[in-house]
């Protein structure tokens, strides 16, 4: 069985966990789940997120 890393919160020390959460960007909002802090609300967005469908989101709203 594989072992998954868990995420400290840098600022907590706080285990981050999978949550939803809203974003907006050129007054549009969407949202996804991401890994948070629950005690602080910081988010973790893994690069395959950043460079993929926010990437996306970014040039179709960009191009409008």
């Amino acid at each position: 069985m594989e072992e998954k890393t868990k995420l400290m919160c840098g600022k907590c020390g706080v285990e981050m966990v999978p949550a939803p959460t809203q974003f907006s960007y050129l007054g549009h909002v969407f949202r996804t789940e991401v890994l948070r802090c629950p005690s602080c609300g910081q988010v973790f967005i893994p690069e395959s997120l950043a460079r993929g469908r926010m990437a996306e989101v970014e040039t179709i709203l960009e191009d409008k």
